[in-house]
């Protein structure tokens, strides 16, 4: 069986990936999702994570 790749553009580093997790609107592939996990709020790359999460809209509730 032919097995296809599937990537998505991630909202952090903008670039292709095939692994990673969506948040809300967002995907965030495996690499920024764990130097997120590991940055401290005092390093200077805290609030480039912070500037670009903030890009995250939530998927509106339809009743």
């Amino acid at each position: 069986m032919k097995q296809s790749n599937f990537f998505e553009r991630c909202g952090i580093c903008e670039e292709e990936k095939a692994r990673g997790i969506h948040l809300y609107t967002m995907f965030i592939c495996s690499e920024c999702e764990y130097n997120m996990i590991h940055t401290e709020p005092r390093e200077e790359k805290y609030n480039y994570y912070l500037r670009k999460l903030k890009n995250v809209s939530k998927p509106k509730l339809y009743s």
